[in-house]
């Protein structure tokens, strides 16, 4: 695994998120239409039930790792953070629920960008293992 570009706090420079909703804690840089971000889960996330991040947070994670994607690239073009909000989740499958502790490595391929709306498709591992896929439509507006 690659070194982060970003890490801890500086994350929040190009996302909408703030704590305590935060779902990702490093980022591992953009290489053409394809990005990667990490998580260490830890047990005081609101999205962590009975010692395992949720379903609902795996979503919400890809959610965020593709907004680090759009948002890295729009600071860098010299515009501020874009919000955005899920439009789809398509094709989603949860092999299983991360535990308090273990690292996730998360993989977003942008597959079609229309103006605003962008098709991503993710993959979610923790190790070796594949914990998640799936695909998701984000809809962003400049800020």
């Amino acid at each position: 695994m690659k070194n982060p570009v970003v890490s801890g706090a500086a994350i929040c420079d190009y996302i909408p998120q703030r704590a305590p909703i935060v779902m990702i804690d490093k980022f591992f840089g953009i290489e053409g239409d394809t990005s990667s971000c990490g998580l260490t889960i830890q047990p005081d996330c609101m999205l962590v039930e009975n010692g395992h991040l949720t379903d609902g947070g795996i979503i919400e994670h890809i959610a965020q790792s593709g907004a680090m994607h759009i948002g890295y690239e729009s600071v860098n073009n010299g515009h501020g953070v874009p919000l955005g909000v899920i439009g789809n989740v398509s094709k989603l499958t949860i092999n299983a629920l991360p535990q308090v502790g273990d690292e996730l490595y998360t993989t977003i391929k942008f597959e079609a960008v229309v103006g605003p709306v962008s098709l991503i498709a993710a993959e979610v591992r923790v190790g070796d293992e594949v914990i998640a896929t799936g695909k998701m439509k984000v809809a962003t507006q400049p800020q």
